[in-house]
């Protein structure tokens, strides 16, 4: 078949969408979030925290929910997000895993974070300052296995008080997936105990969640730095000098009711990696990452 300009020009063409498939893409930042409670929700609160970026940054920015903790710290590994909301231990696995990535804000009540140990109101435990030495020989759930507030200091501070492995103190351990189930679980009895973000727990007694009334917190641990946006090291790079530095001033600067509510968080604070070091350390204690 003879060459014609026609058939010449398409491998050209070809290249011409490529790219410009490419630039479309690199103009977009894709953000996620740990799912520590269900999809429905989280597409809720962070579509609205994507426009409030999207109009401060001026690129398109698109929030991916994930099926897991694990999930979150694969999807930033792979660049198919460049920023995400982890905990103190997803935020450690990430930046591990991809070059100069940093931790640039937290919430303002996050470097003093605490989880909640709940119990069912059938178990006859009541709320106190001492670790709940009578829950020895019940039943207990986790949240997702690498959550900071619903597994890594709980189970750090049940070895700490007990002198004893969590599968050794309580009669049986389970991990529930994510706080808000959490809460379910221990709520109908499922499981005795449970340990949970006191942020959702909060949240849900403030909506009146059912849940509550047979779920009580009957003790809280030791505060630690918790959650955190962490940013890629090469999105400067991509979007642009000074890319992840504006990122970090969009979201300190963020002062929408609504939007922080959304977390919740009353406000937004510079973080640097090194602040959660004690999380790394205690996570290597406990043979979590290596």
């Amino acid at each position: 078949m003879p060459l014609t300009i026609a058939t010449a020009r398409k491998p050209a063409l070809a290249i011409a969408l490529a790219l410009m498939a490419t630039s479309a893409a690199a103009d977009t930042l894709y953000f996620s979030a740990i799912p520590d409670e269900d999809e429905t929700r989280l597409v809720e609160r962070f579509s609205k925290v994507a426009d409030y970026l999207e109009a401060e940054l001026g690129v398109d920015v698109e929030f991916v929910p994930v099926k897991s903790y694990a999930a979150s710290v694969t999807a930033f590994r792979n660049d198919q997000i460049q920023l995400a909301w982890f905990g103190g231990l997803t935020g450690v696995q990430a930046r591990l895993m991809v070059p100069d990535a940093r931790a640039i804000a937290q919430g303002k009540e996050d470097p003093i974070f605490v989880s909640y140990f709940i119990a069912n109101t059938d178990t006859g435990l009541e709320a106190s300052d001492s670790f709940p030495e009578a829950a020895r020989g019940m039943s207990f759930t986790f949240g997702a296995k690498t959550s900071t507030s619903g597994r890594l200091m709980p189970e750090y501070y049940i070895r700490k008080e007990t002198g004893e492995a969590p599968e050794a103190f309580f009669d049986k351990v389970g991990f529930s997936g994510d706080h808000s189930q959490t809460l379910r679980l221990v709520s109908s009895g499922a499981w005795q105990i449970g340990a949970l973000n006191y942020a959702v727990y909060d949240k849900a007694l403030e909506e009146g969640a059912p849940e509550t009334d047979t779920a009580k917190v009957i003790w809280q641990t030791p505060p630690y730095p918790d959650y955190n946006w962490t940013i890629r090291g090469d999105v400067d790079a991509r979007f642009g000098d000074g890319f992840a530095d504006k990122v970090q001033a969009a979201i300190i600067g963020m002062s929408d009711p609504e939007l922080l509510a959304s977390f919740p968080r009353e406000a937004f604070i510079a973080a640097a990696s090194e602040d959660f070091q004690p999380i790394e350390d205690t996570a290597k204690e406990l043979g979590l990452i290596e």
